[in-house]
């Protein structure tokens, strides 16, 4: 394993550094939308990717659950009513052939993505619906070649659910376990037996599907290093291509549900980290490969070699191989990565379903980037998918000059250097198994609108 995918876990560091921050999904950040950018304006930005021919990439929201996970902080709608996803699935339709007017038909789907809440709520006949309406508007491949992927709710899967995804297309799953223990389960309103997680595992691996991604939750009421250690053992058992273990963001005020989550069970922050490191240790010795920020993945799954070969990206579904990509956000609250820009679909249904009936694109905010913004994107891409970056690789890119253009960055992070999270040379920025758990920290050294910013609008970086 190279440096750059070796990692040390310091406690006394990462206890300094447990700060708030972005996650960097984009940069600017979320915090920097504005309503300045409407449908107009982003219709025009889209049109003009055409000339480009870049390959596209699909995300569709679908927000509907039919439970609710206490700790869940995503955009969604509880609902035992199925019939409710046919006038959300109406509008979506409308949206894709508005959308599908902007770019040629010529541009591939290489990418596509249902997202939410639980995708798998809607039918049987409705997924297939939705598929067959994404192939009049797009050009989706028909090789199996395409990154073409799906969450997962274990409890929502039935004995055909995964055949009907694979002949849609779909060669990638991603499972939402967060923890085995019946305990913790209960205590979040997420209960699922073992059984059903590796039923479905099973039955991908017969399928053909090309990956598996499990995801779990580490921080979440009456887990101990314990009972989460014996989790992540029967996981890694199954051996799934990737592993995401997401800490848990206690935020009642900003999250309805997490108000019904008993604060006097959440591990305290010592055993918090205990169950972290514990889990690195686990997972590294097991032969996982560490991505970055919570994400783990086999030497060999895509993510470890991009990573390896410098051609890993990052974009708001996480870790991604299809950086030259111009991805189109579908259904309420989704976002969308279009030139150079960023746009948003109004959260709020309502508002959702009124664009739509009045034949107009719910973008409803966003930002276009600068010149600055696309340098410290680079800038923070590099650092947050490839932990180092070459100066002269930015140089030539932006045409600057690196040391003149971030000096007071550099020196910015000279107290890290001292810390042993990065080495500073005169040519590059490399991170140190030190300052792989604290990426984030040092990709805010870079973040121009962080340093103007007079309030924390952010989760903790570990």
């Amino acid at each position: 394993m190279s440096l750059s995918q070796t990692i040390d876990f310091d406690l006394d560091l990462i206890n300094r550094y447990n700060t708030a921050g972005p996650r960097y999904t984009s940069y600017p950040t979320a915090v920097q939308f504005h309503e300045g950018l409407d449908a107009d304006r982003y219709a025009e930005i889209a049109r003009g990717t055409n000339a480009s021919g870049r390959p596209l990439s699909l995300y569709f929201h679908i927000p509907f659950c039919d439970t609710v996970c206490f700790y869940c902080a995503c955009n969604k709608v509880v609902t035992k009513d199925r019939a409710k996803a046919r006038p959300y699935l109406d509008r979506l339709y409308k949206e894709m052939a508005l959308q599908g007017e902007l770019f040629d038909r010529s541009r591939p789907v290489t990418q596509l993505h249902w997202g939410g809440g639980t995708p798998t709520f809607i039918s049987h006949d409705e997924m297939i619906e939705l598929m067959d309406k994404t192939r009049e508007h797009f050009r989706l491949l028909d090789d199996d070649t395409g990154e073409y992927s799906i969450e997962i709710d274990p409890r929502e899967v039935h004995d055909d659910t995964l055949a009907l995804l694979r002949k849609l297309g779909f060669n990638r799953i991603s499972l939402g376990v967060q923890d085995f223990d019946e305990t913790v389960q209960k205590a979040v309103n997420r209960v699922q037996t073992e059984a059903q997680v590796m039923s479905v595992l099973d039955e991908a691996r017969r399928l053909g599907f090309r990956s598996t991604s499990v995801d779990l939750i580490y921080g979440l009421p009456h887990q101990t290093p314990d009972t989460f250690g014996d989790t992540v053992r029967r996981i890694i058992e199954v051996n799934p291509a990737r592993i995401s273990v997401f800490n848990y963001a206690h935020l009642p005020d900003r999250f309805k549900p997490q108000r019904r989550i008993d604060e006097d069970a959440l591990p305290n922050p010592a055993d918090k980290l205990t169950i972290l490191q514990q889990t690195i240790q686990q997972l590294t010795e097991a032969g996982y490969v560490y991505i970055g920020m919570d994400h783990f993945a086999r030497p060999d799954d895509e993510l470890a070699v991009a990573q390896r070969d410098h051609t890993l990206y990052r974009n708001f579904q996480g870790y991604s191989t299809h950086s030259n990509c111009d991805l189109i956000g579908l259904g309420s609250t989704s976002v969308g990565v279009v030139g150079n820009s960023y746009s948003q679909n109004h959260h709020d249904l309502e508002k959702y379903y009124q664009c739509l009936d009045e034949n107009r694109l719910a973008v409803f905010r966003g930002v276009e980037l600068d010149t600055d913004d696309l340098l410290r994107r680079d800038v923070i891409t590099r650092l947050i998918c490839h932990f180092e970056l070459a100066f002269a690789d930015v140089e030539r890119a932006h045409g600057i000059v690196f040391g003149d253009y971030f000096a007071q960055e550099l020196e910015g992070l000279k107290p890290m250097e001292a810390d042993g999270l990065l080495k500073v040379t005169s040519n590059a920025i490399t991170v140190q198994p030190a300052g792989r758990l604290l990426i984030r920290n040092i990709c805010m050294v870079f973040d121009r609108y962080l340093r103007q910013a007079t309030e924390q609008r952010y989760s903790k970086v570990i």
